[in-house]
């Protein structure tokens, strides 16, 4: 039975980071994390491509979601007193 494996955002953040600064290789990196070289470049892909999301402006639907949740949330306190 194949198990597998779920990384922490912080986790591939870490591996991908060491990646970029190109201090070793891909496949060394791969192996010192004990992780697939295909993953590792998924998760670089991934990471560069939603890069440029960082500096947008405007809300994104979590911080809507979120914003929505806390209203609801003020709304039912204020009911209950």
């Amino acid at each position: 039975m194949n198990k597998r494996n779920h990384y922490s955002a912080e986790y591939k953040t870490k591996v991908v980071l060491e990646v970029l600064r190109e201090e070793a290789t891909l496949n060394e990196i791969a192996a010192k994390y004990g992780i697939s070289p295909v993953m590792l470049s998924r998760w670089k892909q991934e990471f560069l491509e939603r890069a440029p999301g960082v500096f947008k402006k405007g809300t994104s639907d979590a911080e809507k979601e979120l914003e929505k949740e806390r209203q609801r949330v003020s709304d039912l306190e204020r009911k209950v007193g």
